[in-house]
Order: C-alpha cells, then structure tokens, then sequence
C-alpha cells in the first residue's frame, strides 16, 4: 500500500512538472508581448544579485505559501531542492510561512512536505 502512495504521489509531482512545461511553451508561443515580458521579469527576478539565488527561491517559497499556491510550492522546492537548501533551511522558511500566514497555511505545509520527500526520494531512489 505505501508503495503504491508513493508511485502515485511521484506520478503528482511528474504531471506537474510536465503540465507545467507543456503549458509554459504554449503560452509563450502565443507571442504576446506583455506576458512574454511578465515570464522573462518572473524568472529573472531569481538570478543572483544582492541576495543569491537560493534566498529568493526560499523567499519565493515562503510567498507561495501564504498565498496557498500549491503549483507555486512545487516550483519553488524543485529550485530549493536543485539549489542545495537543506531540510533545515526549508523547515525554517517553511515555519516564517506558518507565522506569517497562521493556520490556513497548514494543509499547504502538508503539501510542501510530501512534495520535499518526494524529491529527496529522487535523489535517493534505493531508498
């Protein structure tokens, strides 16, 4: 039973991940000026610059959780995730979203768990 959770809730994660992309090219494709211009300020707002990349993903995290974007908190953990953050770090930022956002935020902190487990079972398959 637990294996198959889990081979449903990877499955979650891929649909996102290739729903996302799919849509993303389909959107662009479009070639409207403004929202080209909103997806190019959206992702360059995440390069290095007085704070590094991994603080605006973690503050992008963050965001999303108190706005209760469960799309968002995917996104944000796959780049934490690729970045280096620890469990501990996310914990942390996760907590700031608690406080800021109080308790509507918590079936979004369950969700951003399963998720980060999600992902650290990629980088561990054997386990």
């Amino acid at each position: 039973m637990e294996k198959r959770r889990k081979e449903v809730a990877e499955d979650r994660l891929a649909a996102f991940e290739a729903y996302r992309t799919r849509m993303n090219q389909r959107i662009l494709a479009a070639n409207h000026l403004g929202i080209k211009r909103f997806f190019h300020l959206d992702e360059t707002a995440y390069h290095d610059g007085a704070l590094d990349r991994k603080t605006k993903e973690l503050l992008g995290l963050v965001a999303s959780m108190v706005l209760r974007c469960n799309d968002c908190i995917d996104y944000h953990l796959i780049n934490c995730v690729r970045l280096g953050c620890s469990d501990e770090e996310l914990f942390d930022a996760m907590n700031v979203a608690l406080v800021v956002g109080g308790s509507i935020v918590i079936p979004h902190l369950r969700h951003a768990v399963e998720t980060l487990d999600l992902l650290r079972a990629r980088e561990n398959p054997a386990e």
